[in-house]
């Protein structure tokens, strides 16, 4: 397997996990748990890494990456801490963002904020990481567009559609695509419509669909004739009330990671299945949730990036193989913000399990976890030009990301 200097850090990691594990190190940092732990964390006790395979083989397989058993420390090259700014409370579609985050974290309930210091396979990155919560926590603003007024934030969510609408006034490049596939459906009840299959059959049915307002992707299903205008009800805000009190009359927007358990197991009301497309199956495949930069920001970060991209991406392929301990903080950021967002451990565990057997999480076409294509984000901007909304005449690919931090080495 083709190594390069990026993925030596990560190796490096990994393997010196393993050595302090083997020698039975009493140091705090190496050995201290919390109630967030769990016996999947441990793994690394027996010389394996979370993927299954031996630390010391792959190691040696690298080049040079046993070479060293010093941690990678990442002070003096990144921020400390390392802000990243989410689009929504916490949830298993952010997990990669929880796996690096150590047992040592506090949980803000005031701004909510989860921070602690910075970790991979256990091991101290020698800089602390902050997940800031989105969605309410930021009055609903864009990701894009609030960073544009806290430069303490150094990392944000961003989303294709997004980005190219934001382009000219807060722009962001994304770096890593921790998802493969957008989580974003549509659902309908089987019950109710049961010869629909497709978003494209409830646009033949007349079925009304309830979205969020200013969802770049109902423009382009009506362009496309995919639906009609008058289907469109840009109310939905978020509650189960409309759809269960309808009896599954509408159809709404939801994850394929998230309402299709809730709906089902928590809200007795509804209690059955529901029905439901993604949109990256309907044709409006964009890259949701991916790491961006402000462009402005991007030579004074590159040192940073260079590393923190591999070290993001094996935490996808970490947490994805052993997701217990990021999901417990998780669950417990969620419970402590004490807001009406819930999130139960049962969740979490649908959730990347669901992740998996969809493939919203996993290699791309190649065999590299989070990098992106440039023809899909192509389609994406053409899709969007076409369904007439505003955007500049040279926008192109290069504008909305870039692969040049991926370790295309690392994946599943």
């Amino acid at each position: 397997m083709k190594r390069n200097r990026r993925s030596r850090i990560v190796a490096t990691v990994l393997a010196f996990g393993v050595i302090a594990a083997a020698c039975g190190d009493d140091d705090d940092d190496a050995t201290d748990t919390t109630e967030a732990e769990t016996t999947d964390a441990d793994d690394g006790a027996d010389g394996d890494t979370t993927d299954g395979t031996d630390a010391d083989a792959d190691a040696d397989a690298g080049d040079g990456g046993g070479e060293s058993a010093v941690g990678v420390d990442l002070s003096g090259v990144c921020p400390s801490p390392l802000v990243v700014q989410t689009d929504w409370f916490p949830e298993a579609e952010h997990g990669m963002l929880y796996e690096l985050i150590g047992d040592d974290y506090t949980v803000d309930t005031d701004n909510k904020i989860v921070s602690g210091s910075m970790v991979l396979g256990g091991q101290d990155l020698g800089i602390d990481f902050e997940v800031r919560t989105g969605g309410p926590a930021i009055g609903f603003a864009p990701v894009a567009s609030y960073m544009a007024t806290d430069d303490s934030i150094h990392l944000g969510y961003a989303t294709t559609d997004g980005q190219i609408l934001r382009f000219e006034e807060t722009p962001l490049l994304s770096v890593l695509a921790p998802l493969e596939q957008n989580p974003q459906i549509i659902m309908w009840d089987p019950e109710t419509y049961p010869d629909v299959e497709t978003i494209a059959d409830l646009g033949e049915a007349g079925v009304t669909i309830n979205l969020f307002a200013g969802g770049t992707f109902a423009d382009v299903f009506v362009a496309q004739g995919i639906w009609s205008e008058d289907q469109i009800d840009p109310s939905y805000d978020g509650s189960p009330a409309r759809f269960i009190s309808e009896g599954g009359a509408i159809a709404q927007q939801g994850f394929a990671s998230a309402e299709v358990y809730t709906y089902e197991f928590e809200f007795e009301e509804w209690g059955k299945p529901v029905a439901f497309q993604t949109l990256h199956d309907a044709g409006f495949q964009v890259y949701s949730q991916t790491i961006g930069v402000r462009p402005a920001d991007l030579e004074t970060l590159r040192p940073c990036l260079e590393q923190v991209v591999p070290i993001m991406q094996q935490a996808v392929v970490d947490y994805s193989a052993s997701p217990d301990r990021a999901n417990a903080i998780i669950v417990d950021a969620v419970e402590q913000y004490a807001d009406f967002w819930v999130y139960s451990p049962e969740l979490a565990d649908f959730s990347i399990a669901k992740q998996t057997e969809l493939g919203l999480v996993g290699n791309g076409p190649d065999s590299t976890v989070g990098n992106m294509e440039e023809a899909r984000v192509q389609t994406v901007i053409d899709q969007v030009r076409d369904a007439g909304l505003d955007i500049p005449d040279d926008l192109g690919v290069d504008d909305l990301i870039t692969n040049e931090f991926i370790d295309d080495s690392i994946g599943f």
